[in-house]
This record gives structure tokens, C-alpha cells and sequence, in this order.
């Protein structure tokens, strides 16, 4: 059985990493789909590496991985809803909503508790931070990533409706506050 991985922000020094993991991950449950397409061809490395280069340098997205013996093996990275963005001034306290904008874990350790460890690491931070629900859309098709949040809690969201092109499902999942310690007993 493999150690449970370290979970810590992301670093500038990441990004390749979790570029190829992502690449990767995304072609493995893609290519059940479209057998033969390019996934993991460069030009869509060069996508995600984009991407991640673009979202690791937003304040409001924060973005963690998932390490073990000093290998990066999974990444997540949150943002505040946007239409929760749209309602409440930046000085006017939390948004109440969180998204799960990406969670991704290198094919090679699914089913390792690495996706669950970064599950739990954004749980922890959403509820200190004061949201209140989480929401996140996974393809359709993901079959494996939609029994994966299935497990974790999270359900079709009846406030959002499904993509115009159905390729998406919109999921939500209610957040409780922080579990207070019991009081002391009174002498």
C-alpha cells in the first residue's frame, strides 16, 4: 500500500508536471471515447501547459498538489463561483459558492488515494474559508470521474442546467461548517 500523499500549494516549478499529468489523464479517460484521436499528442500538452501557466498566477484560484516521495501525482485548483463573483464585492467577504475548477491524478496512481487526498485538502479549505457549496461540471461520458464524486458526496446540481450540448453534468455538493470541539464540562 502506497503513503498517503503530501498535499501543498503548487509551486511555479510545477508546472510541467502538472501539465503532463493532466495531459495524461485527460487522454486516458478520453480515449475510451475517441479511441484514436491524439489526446497526449504535444500540441495538447502545449494546451494544458498554457492553461495551467495562466491559472497558477491567479490570486483567486489556488492550486494544490498531491506529492509522494517528491514526485507530483495529482493537482487541484478551486475559485470562488462566477456567479457568485458577480454578486458580492470584493470587500464584502467570501463568495459563498466554490468551484472545483480541476482536479486531476496521473493515471498511474488512480485508485491510490491520491484524488481523494486532494479531495479532502479542498474540503478542509472551502470550509475555513467560509463557502458554503461547491460546484464543478465533469463530462458526461467520465464515467470513472463521475462514480468518484458519486462516493465523495456530490450530486446533479438542480440550480444549474446541463450544458446545451449535454456533454457536461453540473454537480454540487453542500458544505458544513467546521466541526467545533465539544465544550468543556462545566466543574
Amino acid at each position: 500500500m502506497s503513503p498517503a500523499p503530501q498535499i501543498r500549494p503548487a509551486a511555479p516549478g510545477d508546472l510541467e508536471r502538472i501539465a503532463a499529468l493532466h495531459t495524461a489523464a485527460r487522454a486516458a479517460y478520453l480515449r475510451g471515447r475517441v479511441p484514436d484521436a491524439p489526446f497526449d499528442a504535444p500540441a495538447e500538452y502545449a494546451r494544458r501547459r498554457d492553461a495551467w501557466a495562466r491559472l497558477l498566477h491567479r490570486d483567486r484560484a489556488p492550486t494544490l498538489c498531491a506529492v509522494r516521495h517528491g514526485t507530483v501525482l495529482g493537482v487541484a485548483s478551486y475559485l470562488p463561483h462566477t456567479s457568485t463573483l458577480r454578486e458580492h464585492a470584493p470587500d464584502t467577504g467570501p463568495a459563498r459558492t466554490v468551484e472545483l475548477h480541476q482536479l486531476h491524478v496521473d493515471p498511474a496512481h488512480w485508485g491510490t488515494g491520491v484524488g481523494r487526498a486532494l479531495h479532502a485538502a479542498c474540503l478542509h479549505a472551502w470550509r475555513a474559508a467560509g463557502f458554503s457549496r461547491a460546484v464543478l461540471d465533469v463530462l458526461w461520458h467520465n464515467r470513472r470521474a463521475r462514480a468518484f464524486y458519486d462516493r465523495l458526496g456530490w450530486r446533479p446540481d438542480p440550480d444549474r442546467r446541463p450544458a446545451p450540448d449535454a456533454t457536461h453534468l453540473a454537480l454540487t455538493l453542500p458544505l458544513a461548517p467546521p466541526e467545533q470541539p465539544p465544550a468543556p464540562a462545566a466543574p
